[in-house]
Formats: structure tokens, C-alpha cells, sequence
């Protein structure tokens, strides 16, 4: 979340990646930062350690919300 908020701050195009166990955290760091509503998209938890051929599913599934996230600036 942090570096999303930090190169969005920037005026680059960017979003988050977090995790469902990481959501709620998220809300609160965008939050106290004071970027609610930075782009952002929700990942299973965990990706790490789970293989090759899981985070190659997970990609795929999550390559369209990252791009409507940064195109529409939402969290998806």
C-alpha cells in the first residue's frame, strides 16, 4: 500500500496490490495517508510459496482488474 500511495503522490499511474488478508490494513493505511480511494486490487492470500503455476492463474486472473484499476482509478 505504501508504495503505491508514495508513487501515486508522484503523479504516476499506480495501484496496489493486496492481499484479502491485507484489505482491511489497506483501508487503514490509504486512509492515514490521505488516499482512501488509491487504486488498489485484491489478491488471494497467500501468492507467495504457492508455486509457479498458481501465481501464473492468480496473474491472469488479476491482469484485467489491475488494468481497470489504473484506467478507471478504483480498487477492484
Amino acid at each position: 500500500m505504501r508504495d503505491g500511495i508514495a508513487i501515486a503522490k508522484l503523479g504516476v499511474p499506480a495501484v496496489a496490490l493486496v492481499t484479502d488478508e491485507f484489505w482491511p490494513q489497506g483501508d487503514f493505511v490509504a486512509k492515514s495517508l490521505g488516499m482512501p480511494d488509491v487504486p488498489r486490487v485484491r489478491l488471494p492470500h497467500p501468492v507467495a510459496g504457492t508455486g509457479a503455476a498458481s501465481i501464473e492463474r492468480i496473474a491472469a486472473e488479476v491482469a484485467p482488474r489491475i488494468v481497470e484499476a489504473l484506467t478507471q482509478g478504483r480498487a477492484a
